[in-house]
């Protein structure tokens, strides 16, 4: 669905209700872009309130990658520490190959 956003086919609303969604604007240490968690079927994206429009978006495409490589279910909570550097590698990479493909 990524994809889809990318192309034009939908817009950003739609996807988040697709995905059952939301994203917040809050103030974070200026290390930490963005993050999403999954809690009783809600994902919440929070991006951090003081990044460039262009570094906003590019970090809400980011975390919007890891819902839809359903990464947040995939790792046994105790364990996901160690997932961690594979996932975020795994979302860049999928985003890369998205935008390679529109091309």
């Amino acid at each position: 669905m990524l994809k889809e956003l990318l192309m034009g086919v939908m817009d950003q609303q739609e996807l988040l209700n697709n995905y059952n969604a939301s994203i917040s604007y809050i103030k974070l240490p200026n290390y930490i872009h963005g993050f999403v968690f999954y809690y009783k079927g809600i994902y919440s994206i929070a991006i951090n309130e003081e990044l460039s429009y262009y570094k906003k978006k590019k970090t809400i495409l980011h975390e919007l990658a890891h819902i839809e490589l359903n990464q947040l279910c995939q790792a046994n909570k105790d364990m996901f520490e160690f997932y961690i550097d594979k996932f975020e590698d795994e979302a860049n990479k999928y985003i890369k190959k998205i935008l390679n493909d529109i091309k």
